[in-house]
C-alpha cells in the first residue's frame, strides 16, 4: 500500500501533530507500506538542520524524519515553500529531503492508496 502524509504546520507549534504524524509514518513502514511524506507551508522547517526542539520538548522531529528517510520513506519538500515559509527561511535542507513541486504532490495524491493531511 502507498500512503502519503502531507504536513502543513510548523513542527513545534505547541501541539504534537507533527510528532504523531511521524510516529504514524514509522508504524506504516513497520507494516510494509510505502510511505511518502510531503512537507509544505511551515512544515518545511522539519527538513532543516537549523530546526531544534524548544526547551522542554522531549522529541527531536528532525531526527525522527531523518530516521524515516533512512528506513525508506520518501520525503519531498515544496520548492516554493522552501524559500517562503518557516521560521528558518533560506536555511539549508538536509540530504534526503528532495525539493519538489505542486505537480509532484498532485501526482502522488493520484497514485496513493491513502492520503492523510496533518
Amino acid at each position: 500500500m502507498k500512503t502519503l502524509l502531507i504536513f502543513n504546520h510548523e513542527p513545534y507549534d505547541g501541539t504534537d501533530v507533527a510528532w504523531n504524524a511521524l510516529r504514524l509514518a514509522g508504524k506504516l513502514l513497520d507494516g510494509g507500506s510505502e510511505v511518502r511524506l510531503f512537507l509544505m507551508n511551515d512544515a518545511v522547517d522539519m527538513a532543516r538542520d537549523a530546526c531544534r526542539p524548544p526547551a522542554g520538548y522531549d522529541q527531536d522531529l528532525t531526527v525522527m524524519l531523518k530516521a524515516l528517510i533512512a528506513r525508506g520513506a520518501t520525503v519531498k519538500v515544496c520548492g516554493t515553500c522552501m524559500a517562503r515559509c518557516g521560521i528558518f527561511k533560506n536555511q539549508p535542507y538536509f540530504e534526503g529531503a528532495e525539493q519538489s513541486t505542486m505537480q509532484a504532490l498532485a501526482d502522488w495524491v493520484m497514485d496513493s492508496d491513502k492520503v492523510i493531511s496533518f
